[in-house]
């Protein structure tokens, strides 16, 4: 069975994430929505800027499905401004 892992595709070099766990043999979802997040094991925030990507997180309605998709335990890994969204 195939790991499926979110990058979240707002902004930021999500072919770069999805080349590094194609590496590992996972294969690489895009999330822009709250269905992306379903049957995911594990989530990737992008770098980027953080406030352009909070803007679209805002706007696509994402803050809520993100916190409970960490709230359930499944990891959630954060580069550059990911990293500082996943201090939000």
């Amino acid at each position: 069975m195939t790991l499926r892992v979110g990058i979240l595709a707002i902004q930021g070099d999500v072919d770069a994430h999805a080349r590094a766990l194609a590496r590992v043999g996972a294969e690489a979802v895009p999330v822009l929505h709250e269905a992306d997040l379903a049957g995911l094991a594990a989530l990737i925030l992008p770098g980027g800027e953080s406030t352009t990507i909070a803007k679209g997180i805002e706007r696509q309605k994402l803050w809520e499905p993100l916190r409970e998709f960490a709230a359930s335990g499944r990891p959630v890994f954060g580069t550059c401004a990911g990293a500082i969204l996943l201090a939000k």
